[in-house]
């Protein structure tokens, strides 16, 4: 139903074999860097060569869909190539440049950032040379309804002033992160979707102060969460992407291909803990009979496949419309995975982790990483409410098409 372009096919082709034979290997080497570091942040000389040898290998840079900046697949082209990023989602996606937030920052670079935007930024991001935050959230609001967004960006002369707080700042303490894209409100009297904008700010720009990271259910991630303040940051008026008020418009441009590489990269670390759970249940014995040979190990494993076939599938029909309808007519579609992928990844890693006994929630395998992220996901982008209201909104109007339009 959704067959692989020849281009897509070799592309997996030559993914597979770079996780075979440099990724998966690289993993022990890149945990044994880290704890010797002694630093949550370090940037492992392991990634670097990585990236290196993704770059001669043309596995670079993936994710973008504009043939200028990149090899121009389609989102069904990439979906499967996402997916196999996912089984190691802590190197095989920074590795090949296609990790968020960077891919997203990337696209809004290229839709709507100016010339000097594009040489200052966007090149050195394509090129791997930095990486970038994207700073939504805030602390003191649902930052789930974005309308509710408090920081200021109030013009002043040929600048604005930004003053605020944000947090969930993803990647802001990577060694390499040289820059932020802000959403903030620049007029609090236009109507309620055309109060927000967004700007691209330097994070060593005089005022901005990351106070700290977010630990992830205990987990200091490399790239960081970070809560950072605002206090009269001034940035010059062409800090400005698009227009005054099209923070929404970015977003939502933003958003919806960052949502396909979410839920295809959950759908690879879904695979790989059913690889994990099955090598374990034949490999462990109890009571006289390997674990594979319970009724109810057995069960586990059958659910775990048709619930990742449901997910791949689900996902690529949101790919498919994306790249031939448009993200506004697959709305339904992109909120649906965003709910079912994470889910789905969190009921078969949490059956791997109980076949796994103890080991299961210790550091000794991936696991218990895995379930800490993908159980963030549910969040990230949206939580899943907000999804299943976009969804039952789309399905009461589809009956009703006044309904909930008022008079």
């Amino acid at each position: 139903m959704f067959e692989l372009s020849e281009r897509s096919r070799r592309y997996r082709e030559d993914l597979l074999a770079f996780m075979d034979e440099h990724v998966y290997p690289a993993e022990a080497v890149y945990h044994a860097q880290m704890t010797e570091s002694g630093d949550p942040h370090f940037h492992p000389p392991i990634l670097e060569e990585l990236k290196t040898e993704a770059r001669k290998r043309g596995l670079w840079n993936l994710f973008h869909p504009h043939p200028e900046w990149g090899p121009g697949l389609t989102n069904l082209e990439y979906a499967p190539l996402a997916e196999i990023m996912g089984r190691s989602a802590h190197l095989a996606p920074e590795a090949t440049n296609c990790n968020a937030p960077d891919t997203g920052n990337m696209e809004v670079l290229t839709l709507f950032g100016t010339p000097e935007h594009k040489q200052t930024w966007l090149r050195p991001l394509l090129d791997g040379e930095i990486a970038s935050a994207f700073a939504m959230t805030e602390p003191a609001v649902a930052s789930s309804d974005a309308t509710n967004i408090e920081l200021r960006m109030r013009p002043d002369g040929d600048e604005y002033v930004l003053n605020g707080r944000k947090w969930w700042t993803s990647n802001a303490l990577h060694k390499n992160c040289k820059v932020l894209i802000v959403m903030g409100k620049t007029d609090p009297d236009a109507p309620v979707h055309r109060q927000q904008s967004m700007m691209v700010v330097p994070i060593d720009t005089p005022g901005v102060t990351v106070l700290r990271n977010l630990p992830v259910f205990g987990y200091q991630d490399r790239e960081g969460h970070a809560e950072v303040v605002f206090e009269n940051v001034r940035v010059p008026r062409t800090a400005l992407l698009a227009g005054e008020g099209d923070g929404f418009m970015i977003s939502q441009a933003r958003l919806g291909p960052g949502r396909i590489h979410h839920c295809m990269r959950a759908i690879g670390m879904a695979e790989r803990a059913l690889d994990l759970m099955i090598d374990r249940a034949q490999a462990r014995t109890t009571f006289g009979a390997p674990l594979a040979d319970r009724a109810n190990i057995q069960d586990w494993i059958a659910e775990s496949r048709i619930e990742i076939e449901m997910a791949r599938l689900l996902t690529l029909q949101a790919a498919y419309l994306m790249d031939t309808v448009g993200n506004r007519n697959a709305r339904v579609q992109i909120a649906a995975i965003k709910v079912a992928a994470p889910q789905v990844a969190l009921k078969v890693i949490d059956r791997a982790i109980q076949v796994h006994g103890g080991g299961g929630v210790s550091d000794d395998f991936p696991l218990a990483n895995m379930y800490a992220h993908l159980r963030t996901l549910r969040l990230a982008d949206g939580p899943d409410e907000v999804h299943k209201r976009t969804i039952a909104q789309m399905e009461l109007r589809r009956r009703d098409p006044s309904w909930g339009k008022r008079p």
